[in-house]
Formats: structure tokens, sequence, C-alpha cells
């Protein structure tokens, strides 16, 4: 049988002038009870204890309880309270603590002037349902918790802290300004869905110290850092998040490993992904648009795998750097205005499987030492600016039926680095299939180039280029042509068209079973002269070269009389 109590500060018959009354008759009969209050100001700290439900009994803020410092409420047992105003706390003491048992709140109003407005202590359990929090952080501790449809409102911290192994889920709230984090979770599990997050300081969402996150259907709009954060070994899951405005949208580094499956990340400021510093992740059917930066940042030993999902608008779409590695496939990558993948900086790493890359600048860039390395396979490249893929530095690069339509180049390499080519085409290209420079070394089987407005096949320098089974179809001006030092092998190739020539050399490149056509052009190289030098001792010094003059020294007098014709035009 449940106690009843009245409290009114008008008075009333069998009714109490304040609640803390009301609460020491309810102790004293040791029962369950059910306080109603009536409206008013009540400036007192309730501290409630046992089977305990407290209400207001004209609706959700018509009770305001109050006090100008310390805690307002603590309770200790199964409390209920609905429709209260609860103003109190400060920086060193919590407005509202459940020191044991469980505590709900609903309909309720927490006001605080600073710190910790609702406090779940170890080993207790306490629900916000329709409620709103001012200005304070919620913070459950060691306890476990439900947070439904509540807005969290200008937190001086974080707006809702889950630590030291508390387990708690959000659901339906909103939460924006928050100074810090919406959501921080140290160390402890929660569950964050439907949520609506904007204006966050930090991270909106953050998962540190091994803790596990799970986020599905929230929305994060305008953070100063990362939409999703997951750092120091943590876990968790998102789905079908969208975030809108953040620096970065998704973020995941020190070793920690999340799942990301079909998310919007769109108008980031820096980067969309972003995986750092030995974290993993995997990502699925994630869309990432208009990214500031860099759709997807794998850097300083980061190893995401990445699967499905569409890149478009914005700068780069892929980047690894810094010793990270990253796997990505079933990508699509479209209107960037800066080159799709990108592989740079020592020792990174990279594969590329069944990519799409349209309307982009370049496609696949790789500079490094010779630990960077990236593989494609079954990619595509079209409409591109510069080139499909260029290689450069010391990296080596592995290509598998790779299709490069409508650009500049087909593919690149210079410096000193390696690129094997195997099942491939390039078709439409205004520059040359595929160019090798300085001393790079290019191996191809199996490689096509249809349609080159110049060149199909070209070697320069110190290069070195090995091609069997090449195709080379309708180049305008030469199917292949070798420079300078340049040597190699063309073996089992053809050159076939209606114009041009099939092989321009320089007598270091063997030609073993061609089959061709057209003219194949020796190039013998010039023998240059060594120049005259002149040595002239104790004499003028040039720090310069000097051809064509006249030297005079040693003489007190010297006249010279200019001796030209109008062909020769003006001058002495």
């Amino acid at each position: 049988m449940v106690a009843r109590y009245v409290v009114s500060p008008r008075g009333g018959r069998r009714s109490h002038p304040d609640i803390t009354s009301a609460l020491r008759a309810a102790a004293a009969r040791g029962r369950a009870a059910q306080i109603e209050i009536a409206p008013g100001h009540y400036d007192e700290t309730l501290f409630v204890r046992g089977e305990v439900r407290l209400f207001a009994r004209d609706g959700a803020g018509s009770v305001v309880v109050s006090r100008p410092r310390g805690p307002v409420l603590e309770t200790s047992g199964a409390v209920r309270v609905e429709g209260l105003v609860l103003t109190g706390g400060d920086a060193e003491t919590d407005a509202v603590a459940c020191q044991g048992g469980t505590l709900t709140l609903e309909r309720t109003e927490i006001r605080v002037r600073g710190g910790v407005a609702v406090h779940a202590r170890p080993h207790t359990a306490v629900t916000l349902r329709d409620s709103t929090v001012l200005h304070g952080r919620t913070v459950f501790t060691g306890s476990s918790g439900l947070v439904e449809r509540c807005r969290f409102t200008d937190a001086a911290d974080n707006a809702i802290a889950v630590i030291e192994g508390a387990r708690v889920g959000v659901h339906g709230c909103r939460i924006e300004g928050s100074r810090i984090h919406g959501v921080r979770v140290c160390d402890a599990y929660a569950v964050v869905t439907g949520c609506e997050l904007t204006g966050t300081g930090q991270a909106a969402l953050m998962a540190d110290t091994r803790a596990e996150l799970t986020v599905a259907d929230c929305a994060i709009t305008a953070v100063h850092a990362e939409g999703i954060m997951f750092i120091e070994q943590s876990r968790g899951s998102v789905d079908r998040t969208r975030v809108t405005e953040a620096r970065h949208g998704i973020g995941a580094a020190s070793g920690a490993d999340p799942v990301v499956r079909g998310c919007v990340l769109s108008a980031c400021r820096d980067t969309g992904i972003n995986v750092q510093t030995s974290a993993r992740g995997r990502f699925e059917d994630c869309q990432v648009v208009g990214a500031g930066n860099v759709a997807v940042f794998s850097t300083k030993g980061g190893a995401p795998e990445v699967h499905g999902g569409r890149v478009c608008g914005g700068n780069v779409g892929i980047a690894v750097t810094e010793g990270a590695r990253g796997r990505f496939t079933g990508i699509a990558i479209e209107d960037l205005t800066g080159s799709a993948l990108r592989v740079f900086d020592d020792d990174s790493t990279a594969l590329f499987e069944r990519v799409r890359v349209d309307r982009c600048p370049s496609g696949l860039e790789v500079r490094g030492n010779g630990g960077t390395t990236a593989e494609a396979v079954d990619t595509v490249f079209h409409d591109f600016a510069l080139a499909a893929v260029a290689v450069g530095g010391q990296a080596r690069v592995s290509l598998k039926g790779i299709t490069a339509e409508r650009g500049l180049l087909g593919f690149g390499v210079g410096e000193e680095a390696s690129l094997r080519v195997a099942d491939s085409r390039v078709g439409e290209v205004t520059s040359g299939g595929a160019v090798v420079l300085n001393s790079a070394r290019l191996f191809a089987t199996d490689l096509s180039v249809t349609g080159s407005e110049a060149l199909g096949l070209y070697g320069k320098d110190s290069a070195y280029l090995d091609v069997t089974r090449g195709a080379f179809r309708e180049c305008a001006l030469v199917g292949a042509a070798f420079d300078d030092e340049c040597g190699g092998r063309l073996v089992d190739c053809s050159v076939s068209g209606s114009a041009g020539t099939a092989v321009r050399h320089n007598g270091r490149v063997d030609l073993i079973s061609l089959n061709t056509s057209l003219a194949v052009v020796r190039v013998e190289e010039p023998v240059e002269l060594p120049p005259k030098i002149v040595n002239i001792f104790n004499g003028p010094v040039f720090n310069d070269r000097v051809v064509n003059s006249q030297i005079l020294w040693n003489n007190d007098n010297v006249h010279i009389t200019p001796r030209h014709t109008a062909e020769d035009g003006p001058g002495t």
C-alpha cells in the first residue's frame, strides 16, 4: 500500500508546508510513498530514502526546487521524480546524486551553475526521460543508465560522461553546445541511437581508454573537431549516421578499431574518414561528400579497410601517408579537384581493388622510398586531366586489369621508381599510353594502347622498358619511341594503324617478334665533338662560358675597328 502525501506552501488539510517535512513523515512510516507537490518555489535540499515518488501536481515546470550552493537532490532507494525543476550545484558538488539504488527523472529540468548536474554513483541505476539538463554534465560512474528523449544544452564540460565500467543507453536525445564532448565513453560501454548533436567544442561522440561505443541513426552537425572519435584501443560500431560540417567526420587513433557502416560524411572541413597511429577500422558503404582536404585519410601507421561506398567532390579522394597502409575495395570516386588516390611518403602501402575514378585531374599518385608500394587491381580511370597513374621517387607500383581512358597520359613513371603492368589498356589519350623517364623501370605484359594522339610507349634518359605482348593501335605519331640512353625489350608486340611510325629507337632496344606494317626507324645518336678549350694563363678570369670572343691583355694601347655589314645587324 502506497502512502500519499501532499505538499503545499499555502497550507491545507493534511498538507505539508515543504517537501522535506513530507519526506520525514514518509520515512517515519517506512512505507512506499507518493508525494504530490503543489506549484511553488521550494528553497531546500531533498534527501530521499526508500521507495518514493515525487511529482508536480500541475505538470512539468510548475515546481522549482533550488539551492544557491550544494546539492539539490540526493537519493538512495527506488526514487522517481516527475515534472520538477531542480536548480543547484556548483563546481565542487553534484546537483543531483544517486547514492544507491535507482533514480528516475521524468519530465524534469536540471539547471546548474557549473559542474555535475546528475551523477549516478557506482552500482546505481539512473534513468532520464523527456528531461532537460542545462549547463552541467551528466555522469555515470560504474553504474547503469538510460537516457531517452532528453535535451542537453551548453554543458561546460561533456554533456554525458560514461566512465569506469558504466553501461548506458542514450536514445532520441538532442545535445547542443557542449564545450568538450557531447557523449564521452571512457573504459565503459554506451549505445547512442537516434540522437542529434551539434556545436560541440571537441568530438561530438568520443570513445577512449578501451571503451565500447555503439552508434546508430544519429545526426551530427557543426562540430569543431571530429563527429565521432575512437581512441586508445576503443571498439564499437557506427551505423546509418550522418556527420555534416565537422573538421573530421569519423576518426580512429592509437589502436582503436571501429566498424562503420552506411554513414554519410558531408562537408567536413579537413577529412571524412581519418585513421592514424596504429588504429585500424572497417568502413563499409559509406559516402564522403565535399571533404575540404582528404576524403579518406590513413596516416602515421593507420591501417583501415574501406569497402564499397562513394567519394564525391572535394580535394583528394584517398590518401595513405607517413608509413600507413590500407585496403580499399569497390569504391566510386568522382568530381574531385585533386588526385583520386595518393600513396606518399616512406614505407606507405595500399591496395586498391575494383575502384572507379571519374572526372578527377589525376588518378593514382605514388611517391616515396623503396618501401612505398601500391597495387591496383581491376580499377578504372575515366576523364582525367593529367595522368591515370604517376609514380616517382623509388616507389614500386603494380597494376593489373586497369582501364585508363580519356586523359593526357595513361601511365607515367620517373626518377628511380618501378612500375609493373599486366592485362591493362589505355585509350584516347593526348600525350601517351605509357611514359618512362629518368632511371625508372617499366615491366608490362598484355598492355594495349589505342588512339593516342601522340605516342603509345615512350622511354627517355636512362630508363628501362620491358614490354611483352603489347599492342599499340592507331597512335598518331609513333607506337613506341626510345630516346637518349633508354634501353629495353619489346617481345611479341604489335603496332598497327594507318599513319605514323611503328618504332623509333636508339639501338639500345631489343625488338623480338615485332608485328607491324609500319616503319621501324633507328635514330643514330649525333656525335658530339668536345668543345675547343683555350687556356689563358696570367690573364683575365671568367666565371662563365665564353665563346666567339677576342682576348687582349698586357698591351699599353688597344685600338678596335668594328667591321660589319648591314646583314650583320648593329653591334661591335
